[in-house]
Formats: C-alpha cells, sequence, structure tokens
C-alpha cells in the first residue's frame, strides 16, 4: 500500500508514468505522452508549486510579510535526524515536461538566433527541479508549509549526451534523491528528448542541495533515506562516492597546498617555452606559436540584480546565475576558438555566498586551459558594494566546451595564471579524461 505521503505528492503533481504503444499517432517532434490531456507537471508550474509549499508570496511588494510569517516555523524544525521519518527513492521521483515540440508559444524563452536550445535556460529548469526533488523527499504532510529552506550548495556535475537539442522536439525531465547527509541532499536528473518517434538521453546531472531554517541561518535536518533494493544501493554507494571526491578536491585545491610535482614540471615547461632565446633573460617573455596569452582570453560582464530574478526566498535565483555565467563563458569559448563551441561537461559549481537583490554582480570569464579542440573556461562572480567597495565572491563556475577544430593553446604568464591553468586542466581531466 502506497504512504499517505506518495499519494499526496502523486495527487498533486501527477507523477503517474504513462505509457504509450509506438501506433500512437502525434506531430513531429511531439511526444504522445505530453499531448493535450497529459497530466505531468509541467515546467512553467515547478516555480509555483515551490512558492506554496514554502508559503513564499509571488508579489515583491508583499515579500517582507511572507517571510515575517516564516520565521514562525522554526518551531517545527526536527531536533535530530532520528526524529524524521527515512524516505525512499521513489518517493522524491519527479517527471517534468518541457512540451517545446507540442507548445510552439513556449520556444520564444528557449530559442537562440541560431534556431537552437538555449543551455542557460535548461540550467535553470534543472536548479528548480533540484528543489522541488528535494521538497518532496523532505515533504510532511500534516505541516501546511514547509519550515526548510532549500537551497543549492554546488552543481557537482552535469554529462552531455548529445550535443544537439531540438527547438521543437518535446524534452523531459526526470530525477530524485540518490544520497542524503545529516542537512545535505544529492539530486540526481536526467533529461531527453522525443525525437524521431522515441526519448532519447541528452544530459545527466548532479546537484547538492542543502537544508537551512526558514531564516536560511543555520543548517537543519533531512529526512535519512532508505534504499530499496540493489539498485538503491548502487546510487547511494555512489553518492557517498561523489561526496568523498568532492572532499578530496576540496583538500587538495591549490589555494590550500602546492602543485604536484608533475604539475609543477608543467608550468616550469611552459615559462620555458616563453624565454626568447635572444636575451635569454627571465623578464623578457615572447609567445609561443598558435598561442594566445592568458591575461588577453578574458570577457567580463555586469548584472544589476532586479527583485524579477529573485528564488523563493528571495535572493537572487541560483539559476540566474548559472544562466547569466554559462552564457558569458559560451561569449568567450566562441570568441577564443572562432566558432559556436558546443558544451561538453559542467562541474563543481560552487555557490559560496547568496546574492541578495540590488547587488551589483560582477562576472569574470577566463579561458583557463586549452587541449585540441577543447576549451576550458572558469567564470568566477563577485558582489560589489558600491559604498564599501568591497568586493566578495559569491561563485565559481567550470565549463568545459568543444569546438570542430584545434584552438590556439593558452600561455600563461603569471603564478597566478599558471595556477588558474592547472585547475583548468584539472577540471578538463575530470571531464575528459586524461
Amino acid at each position: 500500500m502506497s504512504s499517505p505521503r506518495l499519494l499526496l505528492l502523486r495527487s498533486a503533481v501527477s507523477l503517474t508514468m504513462r505509457k504509450f504503444s509506438a501506433g500512437v499517432a502525434s506531430p513531429s517532434g511531439m511526444a504522445p505522452d505530453m499531448m493535450e490531456g497529459s497530466g505531468h507537471l509541467h515546467v512553467s508550474n515547478v516555480r509555483n508549486r515551490l512558492r506554496k509549499i514554502v508559503g513564499a508570496s509571488t508579489n515583491w511588494s508583499d515579500h517582507q510579510q511572507a517571510m515575517a510569517e516564516r520565521v514562525s516555523l522554526s518551531s517545527m524544525l526536527a531536533k535530530s535526524q532520528s526524529d524524521l521519518p527515512p524516505r525512499s527513492m521513489k518517493d522524491s521521483h519527479l517527471e517534468v515536461h518541457l512540451p517545446l515540440g507540442s507548445q510552439p508559444q513556449l520556444r520564444e524563452k528557449y530559442l537562440t538566433f541560431h534556431n537552437s536550445v538555449r543551455f542557460g535556460r535548461i540550467l535553470e529548469d534543472l536548479d528548480s527541479l533540484a528543489v522541488l526533488i528535494s521538497y518532496s523527499h523532505t515533504h510532511n504532510p500534516a505541516l501546511p508549509k514547509s519550515p526548510l529552506s532549500i537551497v543549492t550548495a554546488l552543481v557537482d556535475k552535469i554529462d552531455m549526451r548529445k550535443h544537439i537539442i531540438y527547438p521543437d522536439c518535446d524534452i523531459k525531465f526526470t530525477g530524485h534523491v540518490t544520497w542524503v547527509g545529516k542537512t545535505s541532499i544529492e539530486a540526481t536528473m536526467h533529461m531527453s528528448q522525443f525525437h524521431d518517434g522515441a526519448y532519447s538521453p541528452v544530459l545527466d546531472a548532479t546537484f547538492v542541495m542543502v537544508a537551512r531554517d526558514p531564516e536560511n541561518k543555520r543548517a537543519a535536518f533531512v529526512n535519512p533515506l532508505k534504499p530499496e533494493g540493489s539498485e538503491d544501493e548502487k546510487l547511494l554507494q555512489q553518492g557517498e562516492t561523489n561526496k568523498m571526491r568532492r572532499v578530496e578536491l576540496s583538500t587538495a585545491s591549490l589555494l590550500k597546498v602546492a602543485p604536484t610535482a608533475e604539475e609543477r614540471k608543467i608550468v616550469h615547461s611552459l615559462f620555458l617555452n616563453t624565454l626568447d632565446s635572444k636575451t635569454v633573460s627571465f623578464s623578457s617573455r615572447v609567445l609561443p606559436p598558435n598561442s594566445v596569452w592568458m591575461e588577453n582570453a578574458k570577457v567580463k560582464g555586469l548584472e544589476i540584480c532586479h527583485p524579477q530574478e529573485r528564488n523563493i526566498f528571495n535572493r537572487i535565483f541560483g539559476g540566474f546565475l548559472m544562466r547569466k555565467a554559462y552564457e558569458l563563458g559560451w561569449a568567450n569559448a566562441c570568441s577564443y576558438g572562432g566558432c559556436r563551441p558546443s558544451l561538453v561537461a559542467v562541474d563543481d559549481i560552487l555557490f559560496q555566498k547568496p546574492v541578495e537583490i540590488g547587488s551589483l554582480l560582477m562576472l569574470s570569464s577566463q579561458v583557463c586551459y586549452t587541449e585540441g579542440k577543447h576549451i576550458q573556461v572558469r567564470v568566477h562572480t563577485e558582489v560589489l558594494d558600491p559604498l564599501t567597495r568591497q568586493h566578495n565572491t559569491t561563485n565559481v563556475f567550470h565549463f568545459t566546451f568543444v569546438t570542430d577544430s584545434d584552438v590556439p593553446n593558452i600561455v600563461p604568464k603569471t603564478y597566478g595564471e599558471s595556477m588558474l591553468y592547472l585547475d583548468g586542466k584539472r577540471h578538463f581531466n575530470q571531464t575528459v579524461g586524461c
């Protein structure tokens, strides 16, 4: 018998998986399970459901009152994780549809000038879905509003399984919780697209979410995860492996420890290759053939953070930050490679601090590593306080792009740039492999 919580979720978001036969006729690009009358959750309703779950106001003018009401929910938080009932992976399973094929009017938001899909918009949808999956895991049917503030802490990885996303074919997102700590949740999602009569995989994504109190000031406990069957056990073990990998990468960060012996040799070789053989002077540097100085491979941008881009907790939506960072990184890779690059992977996006509404958000993209047809781009975002002139880092993004032909070699000139080069190489190796 299904649990009351699972029945409630199914009733609220119509998660019933509809099977269809191959003989069902449908227009090109329209999946049979997205035709008129389908009860699946539409992507445009995800954020509306999130507002309802936390009791957030849809109007900016009412946000202070809504947030003040959430403060009283602190008494509903669990004192320990053992006080919360365990959940299974199927409890948080969601299926969300983006009907680009069956609803042409929806395409405008997702369409690029080159008649392809804006991947930045996909990042926004993934971020919202990860939050809703996490709330599905922690849902308590006895409470009218969730006392938890669940936000994105890290985009662990997004792997592209195909480079083409058709702008006139329906898209389906599926996902569920795959690992849980005491106050953190890993949500794994998959995106597929209906093309040539069948769904084909497009990407796999892993997000790490954190739960905090209603005022978003301290950590809060979440329901433990109970695997059911061998497949769940494998996913849970993979989640634990992902956690250990993140800890190891953080420990070995170039901001904390010196480069390895092999990496020091790479930096030294790069330096020697730029010395002027005529002067044999450390102060005289020459750019090798088919190369670009790292300092000349930057693109910067600025965003004024308006209320329109707020999340349900009245800070700037993480998906918006990802979209802006991706678009700036893509523009940099496009300029550097001299062509329209394709995304290979997104990894290790760290959300260090929330971005407040009204902030001046400064974005800086840097080509930090190249190899063959691949371009590794790092985007750093920081908030500028115009009154104190202080800069505070909010996010760091890492994108791997591929082009149709080999690109120039990126060459660092300073020690700091050499560290960016090594960091970019590490992320490239994690994504593409040595």
